[in-house]
């Protein structure tokens, strides 16, 4: 009998001491594990490209495994590459090389309804001519291409590269109709950001025509150039969540940060004339030689879109990636769109986005691309077989598209929609307030692992202090 209670004295206490220790290994993991303060980290590809510069790589890309590759002139980077996990791809012409041909490129004659970018698989600037170009155009833009040399190839392309101005939830002006993007905030006023060809400074938005009180008013904008507008809202419109984008059907992506995108990342557009649509990211600073003007450093894509969508939003995993600008062919035969990056167009103005930080300022105004009310609000990307949603009504069912939920699916005034405008989503940036105790302790530890080991640590001395108040409890009693 005293034996076996002195054995089940050891197991006590050899499991606590295991308690202990396990414990202490889930705080020190939740402390270990804080969280980024500045959103999401860069790419490996990305990473690796400034490590070794541009004049040993060409680019970084999404295989068709996932993996990324990058492209490397040498084979020391190749080595470089292959020990930080990413796949190497030896290539013939450097980043220096392709940033050179597209500068020469660009001091030529403009010849609009041309296009070029950087094809990293191809390791190739391809320079694409619509409809439009005349054989003496492409005869003397393909001239200087020879000269060139190999780092460029010419081709042609169907329809013609057009802003697509006239839409997702759309806003309109006394001359045209066009798209709403992400809300933005400065700290102290709330914007709608969109693109900048969509109208100059001064230009007055409604949420329908023949409104008699306004949406807001464009501030600031840039076009040609860059494609980028700011829209400030107007002190009547209602406050509503301001960090969903719709994507039809009542359904809605939580916006939780801002990111550029990757070359081969599959990406999400959604506009009122055309609903929601995916496609892959093909080229980066992409160079657009629009009737209206030229517009550099855009992404390329594979989406399609239509007159109509012009500065809804594109993104991806729950982060913004850029405004559609424009590009060519319809969303039944396919083509190439092109999108202002969101992140450079923020930083030039000054702006973040609003809700996504839990930050959206005084005044925030109707939810750029909220979901209806009572919509369901995905807290990433849209469902892997979601390729195309219902189309926005014409306009005047402005709740299905993205971009602002100007009117609703009964089209009242401005997004009635309900939820706070800080939101709860999960997301790397979206906390419940941002401020108080708990959420500074949340940006620094993960809580979900904090709780359980103290409960475990807890226990544990618990058992140990029984386990010796046991011992000493015999010992007096001369029974251990």
């Amino acid at each position: 009998m005293r034996h076996a209670r002195r054995t089940a004295r050891r197991i006590t206490r050899l499991a606590a001491v295991g308690g202990l220790l396990c414990g202490s290994l889930l705080v020190t993991r939740a402390i270990a594990n804080e969280p980024g303060a500045s959103g999401p980290p860069v790419p490996v590809g990305e990473r690796l490209v400034a490590q070794l510069g541009a004049a040993r790589t060409a680019g970084s890309w999404l295989g068709a495994d996932g993996r990324t590759v990058v492209a490397v002139t040498d084979a020391g980077a190749a080595a470089d590459v292959r020990r930080a996990g990413a796949r190497a791809e030896v290539v013939r012409h450097s980043m220096r090389d392709l940033r050179s041909a597209a500068e020469t490129l660009r001091a030529a004659p403009r010849v609009p309804g041309t296009a070029w970018s950087m094809d990293y698989g191809s390791n190739e600037v391809v320079v694409r001519a619509d409809s439009t170009v005349s054989a003496n155009d492409w005869s003397r833009l393909a001239g200087v291409a020879r000269t060139i040399g190999t780092s460029v190839r010419m081709e042609r392309t169907r329809g013609t590269f057009t802003t697509r101005v006239d839409g997702a939830s759309p806003i309109f002006a006394s001359d045209g109709r066009c798209s709403a993007g992400f809300d933005v905030t400065d700290g102290r006023d709330a914007f709608l950001l969109t693109a900048g060809h969509c109208g100059p400074v001064g230009t007055t938005w409604f949420a329908r025509p023949g409104d008699a009180t306004a949406l807001g008013t464009t501030v600031r904008g840039t076009f040609p150039g860059n494609d980028f507008s700011l829209v400030r809202y107007g002190d009547g419109v209602p406050r509503s969540r301001s960090d969903v984008v719709a994507i039809g059907g009542g359904r809605g992506v939580r916006i939780t940060g801002a990111a550029d995108p990757v070359v081969g990342q599959r990406v999400f557009r959604s506009g009122s004339t055309t609903g929601l649509h995916s496609g892959r990211v093909t080229g980066l600073n992409a160079t657009v030689n629009y009737p209206e003007g030229t517009v550099t450093g855009l992404v390329q894509t594979t989406v399609c879109a239509e007159p109509g969508d012009s500065g809804g939003p594109l993104f991806a995993d729950g982060l913004a990636l850029g405004l559609t600008s424009g590009g060519n062919g319809n969303c039944d035969a396919g083509g190439t769109t092109f999108f202002q990056p969101v992140e450079a167009a923020m930083t030039a103005l000054g702006v973040h986005l609003a809700g996504a930080s839990g930050d959206d300022g005084p005044g925030t105004g109707a939810g750029s691309g909220q979901a209806r009310p009572g919509g369901d609000v995905a807290p990433s990307a849209p469902p892997a077989d979601s390729e195309a949603g219902a189309p926005g009504g014409g306009g005047t069912d402005a709740g299905v598209g993205t971009g602002t939920n100007m009117g609703g699916a009964t089209g009242t005034a401005s997004g009635t929609g309900t939820g706070t405008a800080s939101g709860t989503g999960t997301g790397t940036s979206n906390t419940a307030s941002g401020t108080g105790p708990v959420a500074a302790i949340s940006r620094v530890v993960d809580t979900r692992s904090v709780g359980p080991g103290l409960l475990v640590i807890g226990g544990s001395l618990i058992a140990l202090v029984a386990a010796r108040s046991m011992r000493s409890s015999r010992r007096r009693r001369g029974a251990w």
